[in-house]
């Protein structure tokens, strides 16, 4: 009798667990109802056999238990029962298959009219890229592939001179246009997925794969990586915004395109020189740091890095926080570069300054250090380089106290909370590994080895 009571409980607890559970699918914001339809179909039927079998176990152990006297019927088999068996479950099968198939029917046929988005994932960030007023994508090739050809532009391909690249992992698509996802990888195996649009596909090296979806409903949804890709997979996070068409209309017009980026006048350091004058007080002559005025070395740091760095405090994604105190001194600095030829001219400069090892500052174990540094070698590089694909700026020979500031300033939420600043949201996730300031300190110490 236990055993029976236990089965029943077992179903009826599924059953409400199922019905009165808070985590089920986020709301669509998409054309495919289709989709939580299919599923719904399956949860009703592998829900009632659940149950059914569930009660007629429930059922045969009492039915069938042991009594004084009974005996076991042997039957080998039972023709009309197996008839039974055949028949529903063949019914079964094909109501949980038959919609399914339907709906793959829809997802595998794209809109003729459907825009084309390509989405391009690397450990770990996304890009995305979309035609021009041609309507067309040029051509790529990996052969193509730099830290200033991202993408892979096939630059001798006329179509893709207006392609619009986007090295943000923010997606912006107009509302109720249907959107076919040219889904591309760059290194190894990741997955495009956005719950709420019901979107998700595999992304193969060497291969192009897609998805296609119309937005239904606006706002800003989330874009994750669902596929196990190395030690930086879980802060592989982007955003799609959904737009009315209008307002995504005035921001398709601000983006550069590919032949804009590529033409480019080329950073004037002599203008830079004269820009550098107001950050020399307090960043030295020589761009070598000054501990005193908590003004890091800039010398030898890579110039896309300080490029965004600057942007962010322009845009007040930096220097914002009421506990960044000297953020909040470097944003009005930031402020006098008045655009983004100035920030690149001032960029240049520095670019042109001795790069001189900054002194050691922080204690700490190298060799605790080393154990952790692991995490860290796989964006910034086995000796702290710094790797531009990855997004990772040097650490190598630069200042250890700054970076001793900025680890719990991002551990802390300090900085990287503003949703602009993608890339600091990200390591605002992998600083949650140094649990105190001891651990800090021994990979500082670590990295003042290389």
């Amino acid at each position: 009798m236990a055993i029976a009571l236990a089965l029943v409980m077992l179903a009826l607890g599924s059953v409400l667990f199922h019905f009165l559970s808070p985590w089920y699918f986020t709301p669509i914001a998409s054309n495919w109802q289709a989709i939580d339809t299919t599923i719904t179909i399956t949860f009703w039927v592998t829900g009632f056999v659940f149950v059914a079998l569930s009660l007629f176990m429930a059922w045969a152990v009492i039915r069938y238990r042991h009594r004084p006297g009974s005996h076991a019927e042997y039957q080998p088999e039972n023709k009309k029962l197996e008839w039974w068996l055949l028949v529903l479950t063949a019914v079964g099968v094909a109501a949980m298959l038959a919609p399914g198939l339907v709906v793959w029917s829809q997802v595998v046929n794209v809109p003729q009219e459907a825009q084309v988005v390509e989405a391009v994932a690397q450990q770990w960030h996304w890009s995305y890229r979309l035609p021009g007023k041609d309507g067309k994508l040029g051509t790529t090739h990996a052969r193509y592939v730099t830290d200033a050809n991202p993408f892979g532009m096939n630059p001798t391909d006329a179509a893709g001179r207006d392609d619009i690249l986007l090295t943000t992992p923010e997606l912006r698509v107009p509302l109720g246009q249907p959107l076919k996802l040219l889904l591309r990888s760059k290194d190894v195996l990741h997955n495009f997925a956005i719950a709420e649009m019901r979107v998700k596909m595999d992304m193969v090296p060497g291969l192009v794969t897609y998805a296609w979806f119309t937005p239904t409903r606006k706002g800003s949804f989330d874009l994750l990586c669902e596929e196990l890709c190395g030690v930086g997979h879980f802060a592989m996070r982007g955003r799609l915004v959904v737009d009315e068409p209008a307002a995504y209309a005035a921001w398709l017009d601000k983006q550069p395109t590919y032949e804009q980026l590529r033409d480019t006048p080329a950073a004037n350091a002599t203008i830079g020189k004269n820009l550098y004058a107001v950050c020399a007080a307090c960043h030295g002559v020589n761009g070598e740091g000054n501990v005193a005025l908590n003004s890091p070395k800039l010398a030898g740091q890579g110039a896309w890095y300080l490029e965004r760095q600057l942007n962010l405090f322009k845009s007040g994604a930096r220097g914002t926080h009421e506990k960044d105190t000297f953020g909040k001194v470097m944003a009005p600095m930031a402020a006098t570069l008045a655009d983004g030829s100035a920030v690149a001219d001032v960029v240049a400069y520095i670019a042109s300054l001795p790069d001189t090892r900054a002194a050691s500052t922080i204690q700490g174990d190298a060799n605790k250090g080393r154990a952790r540094w692991a995490t860290c070698a796989a964006c910034h590089g086995a000796e702290g380089q710094g790797i531009a694909a990855t997004n990772a700026p040097r650490l190598q020979g630069m200042s250890d106290w700054y970076m001793a500031t900025q680890l719990k300033n991002f551990r802390d939420g300090v900085r990287g909370a503003h949703p602009q600043d993608i890339y600091g949201g990200q390591m605002g996730l992998v600083s949650g590994m140094l649990k105190d300031d001891a651990a800090v300190g021994d990979i500082l110490a670590y990295i003042n080895t290389r």
